[in-house]
Order: C-alpha cells, then structure tokens, then sequence
C-alpha cells in the first residue's frame, strides 16, 4: 500500500528514540507526560524501536498510549535486533554508537536480520508496547553506520530474511507496510532498485534537511516519488544542532557545521520565524516524503513542533535560502507547489 494518507492526525509523528533515555536520563513520568502533550496537540502517529534502550523506549510508549484506543493512532516500530534478557556487561548494547543510550536498560542486544529474528522481533516489541498490533515496521539500521563494510552482506541476509517475512505479513494484512529505518541513503537506493519484495516506503533519519539532502534529493527521493513509496523523514534537526543542540550525527557537531547553522539562523531572524519551523516545512515540501518525526524528550519541545508546522512562513524566506545557496537549487520548496 502507498504510506501517503495512512498517517492519523497529520504529518507530524511523534519520534520515541529520546523515550529511551537517548543523551540522558528521562523521568518515567516526563516520558509519559511527553507523550500526552504529543497526543494533546493532534499527532497520531509514533515511531520507536527496541534499539532505544534496550526496548526502554517501547515499554515507556505503550505505557503512555495504553488508555488511548488502539484504532486512532498509527503505530510503527522496527526489526533488525533482539533483546536479549541477559545483561551487557560493557557499553550499553550491541552495536551502540558512542554510549547513545547509555542510561537505557542494560540488557545486551545482538543483530539478527533473518526472518525468524524479525518474526520474533515483533513478537517482543508487541509484548513491551501492550498493543496486539502494529501498522508498520522498519529493518533497522541495515547500513553502514552500523556495520561497515559489512553492510551489504547484512543487506543480503534481510532480503532473503526479514524483507520476505515483512512483505508476507504485508500481504497478510497483519501489518500494513514495511521497509528501511535507516541514517544512510545508500541502503534504500538498493531497497528500491529491487524487483521483490516489495517495501511500501523507508524512515531516512538525519538524510534530508536543511542541513544535508544533497544526496537523498539526487537518488532516494526522486526514484520514491515515482515508484510511489513514501518516504518518512526522521531528524529534521539534525541531531538538534538546527535548533542549538551541541550535536550532529548524534555526536557532537564538527566545527564545519557551524558557519551554515549561523548563516540560517541569520535568515531566519531577518525573516521573524523560527529556524525549527524552516527545517519541518522544508522536509516535508518534498512530494515523497509523508511524515516528519522530529523525537521530543519534554512536553514543551511538542508544543514547539506544532507550532512550528503551523507557522506561516514568507515567501522570500524560501527564496532568500535559495538565493544565498543555502540549499541545493533543485530542493523543492513551499513557494513550489
């Protein structure tokens, strides 16, 4: 099925990455009051994993969503690791980037990309989320980020694996899409370039924003739009550094990152509207992308979001940014359609 129209409530989802103690260590009860601000201003849509601390952010969302009806959100979350009920010993997690989640739950997590692996991913995430479904489901991180050179050899064993369950419950109806959840372009360039199975769209985090979309709009999302499969796009912050957060790439931001977050922020300013605003409204004027979902650790950040998608921003703004270079002159824009 297309992912355009299937998301509840609008285009803004609700990110669960921070609900597992992504950077620090979140109150249960900020989690779940986070979450409720996010259902208080209309978003129907959360995304989460059982990579977020160690299945700490699923446990905490479907606590948060357990007395709203099951039928007026959509749900999804991702394949690709096991939770194991043993505890790691070392850093948080298998396959953790630089302690990401360091103050998530200790027990160790391991790959696993194989049909079987993701059958019983699901299996577990229903368990810890208390719901008796899911609307769809992302392979996680099947990139090199996460795996090096070795990537490809991870892509293959998902598309004889994971890809085949995922596009069997599909067709079951037991979900109602599936595909990548990745912060690299490649995999999905790949992902679509495939005769079967089928995926129905991909989450691409971190790939197409203000910051960095050069390569997302060159290939993914071109080859999206004309297969008609949705593109979700994640961290339209870049990690936060687009809305004064320290970090990039989920580490601190490079000293090159700098000089191009200022100059928005000027134009920005100049223009009277927020920056956050501009990034939101800039993802979603691509006609593949479905949804944005920045992840919210406190209930004032929602409100912000919200806000943001709602601002009315002018014109010469949009033409200001491309004028100045501060995007790629083929991006679509608002003033575009």
């Amino acid at each position: 099925m297309s992912l355009r129209g299937s998301f509840l409530g609008g285009p803004l989802g609700f990110g669960a990455a921070p609900l597992g103690n992504m950077f620090r260590d979140i109150p249960d009860d900020e989690a779940v009051a986070t979450v409720e601000a996010a259902w208080q201003a209309g978003t129907r849509f959360f995304d989460t994993a059982p990579f977020y601390g160690a299945g700490l952010s699923e446990i905490r969302l479907g606590n948060a969503l357990k007395d709203h009806p099951r039928e007026e959100y959509v749900l999804s979350t991702k394949v690709g690791r096991l939770i194991l009920d043993e505890k790691e010993t070392g850093r948080t997690g298998f396959g953790d980037k630089d302690g990401l989640f360091e103050f998530g739950l200790k027990n160790k997590i391991v790959y696993d990309y194989t049909a079987e692996g993701a059958l019983k991913s699901i299996e577990a995430s229903l368990r810890r989320l208390g719901v008796d479904r899911l609307d769809f489901v992302w392979i996680h991180d099947l990139a090199q980020d996460f795996h090096g050179d070795g990537w490809l050899a991870q892509f293959e064993i998902a598309r004889t694996g994971a890809f085949r369950a995922l596009n069997k419950l599909r067709d079951e109806g037991v979900i109602k899409g599936w595909g990548l959840g990745v912060n690299r372009t490649e995999p999905i360039e790949l992902l679509l370039g495939l005769s079967e199975p089928t995926a129905d769209g991909s989450l691409l985090a971190g790939r197409y924003t203000l910051l960095d979309h050069e390569h997302a709009l060159q290939r993914v999302m071109p080859a999206a739009q004309k297969q008609g499969v949705g593109i979700v796009i994640g961290g339209p912050y870049s990690s936060g550094v687009l809305v004064g957060g320290p970090n990039f790439e989920y580490k601190r931001a490079p000293a090159e990152i700098g000089p191009k977050v200022k100059a928005l922020s000027v134009l920005a300013d100049q223009h009277g509207i927020p920056l956050k605003a501009a990034a939101l409204q800039f993802c979603l004027a691509h006609p593949a992308a479905v949804a944005v979902i920045p992840g919210a650790s406190k209930p004032s950040r929602v409100k912000e979001d919200h806000a943001a998608l709602g601002t009315v921003i002018p014109a010469d703004f949009w033409r200001d940014l491309r004028a100045q270079g501060l995007v790629s002159r083929s991006a679509p824009l608002p003033i575009d359609h």
